[in-house]
C-alpha cells in the first residue's frame, strides 16, 4: 500500500491553531497542503463577499463599464459572443440576461455546428448584419486580433471578457479584462469565463450605485505609545471601494509641520474624510496638530448601524477585537476594521452588489468547474456560495434539471456538479447546438424550462451514445499507443471520431489507463485541419507540454490538466513524431498508486465530527484534492459481495475502531475478499469521508481507496 505523508512543522501547526482558533485536525490539514499564509487561510475560513477581490483591480474595468452604460444610453445594439463549453454557455446566458434586464437591444452568437472557437472572420461577418455597434466577447476574444481589426473597420467596437492566454499581440479592443494578462492588474489569474462575467455584472451594477466613482479617505488616529507625546496617524484612500493609496505616520504632537508633513499632504486631497466616531477622533488629532488646525471630518457610525447592526454602542477598538477581517491582516487593526466596515456596508447597502448578486453564483459554479480551474484563493468562496445557492435555492432554469438528476433537498458538491450537471450543459455544445443550454438558462416559463431541459437530456444520451461508440474506436488504439509510449503516454488519432467528443474520450482514457500521465485525442475538424483534446494529472502540466509544439500548431490553450488545440492536416507526421520524441525523453512520472494522506487519525479522532473538516474544504477540485485520511487498526466487522464480476465487483463493509461502526464501500476490491483480508481482521486503511445520500436520508460513508491487513 503506497502512500504518502508528508512532514509538517509543529510551529506552523501551532500558529494556524493559535491565531484562527482552529482545532488541531484542521491545522493539520491545512500545514500539510501548504496553506498556511493569511492569503491562502482566509479562502479556506471565509465566505463573505468583503473576502473578494474587486472587480476594479482590473486596469480596464471602468473602461468597458463606461463603454456599455454609454450603449445603455444611446440605446445602441449589442452583441454578445461566447463559446460553446460549459464555461461560455453560462458566461453567455449571464452577461445576455444582466444586460436584457438592464434595457439594453441584446443578440447573442455562439460557434454552432461545426464552427472554428472563438470570434472568427466569418463571424464578424454575421455580427455586421445584426447592426451591434458593440459586441462582448465572452470566454473567448483574446486571441481574436484579425476579426476584432475587421470589427474596428466598420466602426463596431469589441469588449473582451475572457481568462485565456494572450498571444504576443492583444486585440485593440475597448476594454480587455482577462485575470492571464500580466497588465490586467488583477490579483488571481485562475478565475474562470464566468467567473469574469460575474466580477463585470458586479462593476455594472455597482456603476449605477451613487458609490461610482467614490473617492474617500478613511482615518483612524490614537496615541503614540509611552508618555503620550506623539500621535499615530492611519489612513487609506479608496477610489470605488479599492485601495489606491495609504499612510501610516507617527508624529510629534503639537510639532507637526503643516506645509510639509506627509500626513498633511495626504489628507489635504480635497476629499471626503470617514470616521466611525468624530469626536473621538478629532480629541486625538487635535492632541498631534493643536486646537487651532480646522479638520473636517465626517461620522459614518449612524450609516454603518443602519446596515451593520453589530457596530452599535462598540468602539472601534473593541470592533477591531471582534473582527475576523483582521486575523487576515498584518497589523494596524483598527484601521482594517473601518476598511472592512465600510466596504461591507457598502457592498450590504445594495442588494444588487450582496444577495442579488450571489444569486449569479450557481451558474459561475458550474462554469468553474466544469472549466476545470483551480479552487483556490476566490475561486472558493465564488463556488462555495454556487453551491450553497444550488443547493438551497437554484435558480428556476435549473431546478428540473436538478430534479430529473435526484439531486434537490440536499447539499450539493462540487463532485455532484461535475458528474450530473456540467456534462448535461456541455452536451449540447459538444454536439454543436450550445443554444439549447443558452436558451434554456434564459427561459422564463416552466413550460420553456421543461421543454428545453427534455432536449438538453436527449442532445445528453445522444452524446453518450455516440462517446460509446467513439469508445469501442479508441480503447484498442489507447492500449497500444500506451505500449508504444512504454505506458508514459496514451495518443489516439482517428479521423472517424468527433471533434466534440475528444475531451470526454481523453478523460476516459486516462482513467482506464492508469498508469499514463496523459492522453490526448485527435480527430478530424473538416476543411483540412485536426482538433484535439489532452487531459493529464499528478505533475504532467498539459498547457506546458502543447507550447512545446506551437510552431506546428494553429493554436492551443487550456490548463494544467486539461487543453485543446487545433492543426493543419498536413502538420499532423510531424506533430507525432514530435510528441514520441518529447515523451520516451522524459524520465517516468510518479505512480498514481501513491495516495497523498492528509491525516492519520486514531480512535478518538475517527469520529463524527470529523465530517466538519471534510465539508469545511469544499468545493473540492483542481488543486484541492478531497481529504484522504489514514487509519491503523479497524477491525472487519462485516463483508458484503455486490455484483456479478467476480473481480471488478465491489464490496460493502462495516468497520469499528474506538466506539464507532463504520458503514465502508470499497470499489473494485471483491477479488481481495477474502484472500487479503476477512472478518475480524485488523487493518490499516487508507479512506475518504462523505455523506452517502438514499432515498431522503444521509449518512457518513467511508470510501476506501486501500487496505491491507495488519
Amino acid at each position: 500500500m503506497d502512500f504518502s505523508l508528508s512532514r509538517v512543522r509543529s510551529e506552523d501547526v501551532m500558529y494556524l491553531m493559535d491565531h484562527y482558533h482552529l482545532p488541531s485536525t484542521w491545522a493539520t490539514v491545512l500545514a500539510r497542503r501548504g496553506v498556511s499564509s493569511r492569503h491562502d487561510v482566509k479562502f479556506y475560513l471565509e465566505n463573505g463577499l468583503g473576502y473578494l477581490h474587486s472587480p476594479f483591480l482590473f486596469e480596464d474595468m471602468e473602461s468597458a463599464v463606461e463603454r456599455v452604460l454609454s450603449a445603455l444610453e444611446d440605446k445602441e445594439k449589442v452583441c454578445v459572443f461566447g463559446d460553446r463549453d460549459a464555461d461560455g454557455i453560462t458566461s453567455t446566458a449571464l452577461i445576455v440576461r444582466e444586460l436584457r434586464n438592464s434595457g439594453l437591444d441584446i443578440e447573442y452568437l455562439l460557434p454552432e455546428g461545426d464552427d472554428p472557437y472563438g470570434l472568427t472572420l466569418q463571424a464578424a461577418e454575421k455580427i455586421k448584419t445584426l447592426g451591434a455597434s458593440l459586441v462582448i466577447t465572452v470566454d473567448c476574444g483574446i486571441s481574436c486580433i484579425e476579426a476584432i481589426d475587421e470589427l474596428n473597420r466598420c466602426n463596431i467596437d469589441t469588449i473582451i471578457l475572457d481568462h485565456h492566454i494572450a498571444g504576443e499581440v492583444k486585440p485593440d479592443a475597448v476594454a480587455v479584462i482577462d485575470p492571464k494578462d500580466p497588465e490586467s492588474g488583477y490579483p488571481f489569474e485562475h478565475l474562470a469565463g464566468c467567473g469574469v462575467v460575474a466580477k463585470f455584472i458586479w462593476a455594472f451594477r455597482f456603476a449605477q450605485t451613487d458609490l461610482w466613482k467614490s473617492n474617500v479617505i478613511l482615518l483612524h488616529a490614537e496615541p503614540g505609545p509611552g508618555e503620550n507625546s506623539t500621535t499615530i496617524i492611519q489612513a487609506v484612500q479608496l477610489e470605488n471601494l479599492c485601495e489606491v493609496d495609504r499612510i501610516v505616520d507617527e508624529v510629534p504632537n503639537g510639532e507637526v509641520d503643516l506645509y510639509s508633513s506627509r500626513i498633511v499632504n495626504f489628507l489635504n486631497r480635497n476629499l471626503p474624510i470617514l470616521v466611525l466616531d468624530k469626536s473621538t477622533e478629532l480629541k486625538v488629532l487635535r492632541n498631534a496638530f493643536g486646537k487651532s488646525v480646522d479638520i473636517s471630518l465626517n461620522e459614518i457610525r449612524g450609516e454603518l448601524e443602519k446596515v451593520i447592526p453589530s457596530v452599535k454602542g462598540k468602539g472601534l477598538f473593541e470592533l477591531s477585537k471582534r473582527s475576523r477581517a483582521v486575523l487576515y491582516q498584518d497589523g494596524h487593526e483598527e484601521l482594517e476594521t473601518l476598511i472592512s466596515l465600510f466596504t461591507s456596508y457598502c457592498i450590504y447597502k445594495y442588494p444588487e452588489l450582496s444577495s442579488k448578486w450571489v444569486n449569479l453564483l450557481d451558474l459561475v459554479a458550474i462554469g468553474t468547474i466544469a472549466d476545470l480551474m483551480p479552487l483556490k484563493d476566490e475561486n472558493r468562496i465564488l463556488v462555495r456560495l454556487g453551491l450553497d445557492r444550488l443547493s438551497n435555492a437554484p435558480c428556476q432554469q435549473l431546478t428540473y434539471l436538478l430534479s430529473k438528476q435526484n439531486l434537490i433537498s440536499r447539499p450539493l458538491s462540487s463532485q455532484d456538479v461535475g458528474w450530473y450537471v456540467s456534462p448535461v450543459i456541455n452536451s449540447s455544445g459538444r454536439l454543436g447546438k450550445p443554444s439549447v443550454a443558452v436558451e434554456l438558462l434564459l427561459s422564463d416559463t416552466l413550460e420553456d424550462i421543461e421543454s428545453r431541459t427534455e432536449e438538453l437530456f436527449a442532445l445528453n444520451r445522444e452524446r453518450q451514445k455516440r462517446g460509446e461508440d467513439a469508445w469501442e474506436i479508441v480503447r484498442p488504439k489507447a492500449k497500444k499507443s500506451l505500449e508504444d509510449f512504454g505506458g508514459k503516454f496514451v495518443l489516439v488519432d482517428d479521423m472517424g471520431i468527433e471533434r466534440g467528443l475528444t475531451g470526454a474520450l481523453a478523460s476516459r482514457v486516462l482513467k482506464e489507463c492508469t498508469s499514463s500521465p496523459a492522453a490526448m485525442v485527435l480527430a478530424d475538424a473538416g476543411d483540412g485541419r485536426i482538433s484535439a483534446s489532452i487531459r493529464s494529472r499528478n505533475s504532467f502540466d498539459s498547457r506546458a507540454f502543447l507550447a512545446k509544439f506551437s510552431s506546428l500548431l494553429d493554436d492551443f490553450g487550456g490548463h494544467k490538466y486539461a487543453g485543446g488545440f487545433s492543426m493543419k492536416e498536413e502538420n499532423l507526421p510531424s506533430f507525432k513524431k514530435a510528441v514520441e520524441e518529447e515523451v520516451l525523453s522524459m524520465d517516468l512520472f510518479e505512480s498514481e498508486n501513491i495516495l497523498n494522506v492528509d491525516l492519520v487519525l486514531d480512535e478518538n479522532t475517527l469520529n463524527e465530527n470529523l465530517v466538519n473538516l471534510v465539508e469545511k474544504f469544499e468545493p473540492y477540485g483542481e488543486q484541492n484534492p478531497p481529504l484522504v485520511f489514514m487509519a491503523e487498526g479497524p477491525e472487519i466487522k462485516n463483508v458484503l459481495e455486490l455484483g456479478t464480476d467476480r473481480e471488478k465487483g465491489n464490496l460493502k463493509l462495516t468497520l469499528g475502531y474506538g466506539r464507532y461502526l463504520w458503514n465502508c464501500v470499497f470499489w473494485g476490491a471483491k477479488g481481495r475478499y477474502p484472500k487479503d483480508f476477512t472478518i475480524n481482521d485488523r487493518v490499516k486503511v487508507i479512506f475518504r469521508l462523505g455523506r452517502n445520500y438514499w432515498k431522503g436520508s444521509a449518512s457518513l460513508q467511508l470510501t476506501i481507496l486501500a487496505m491491507e491487513r495488519i
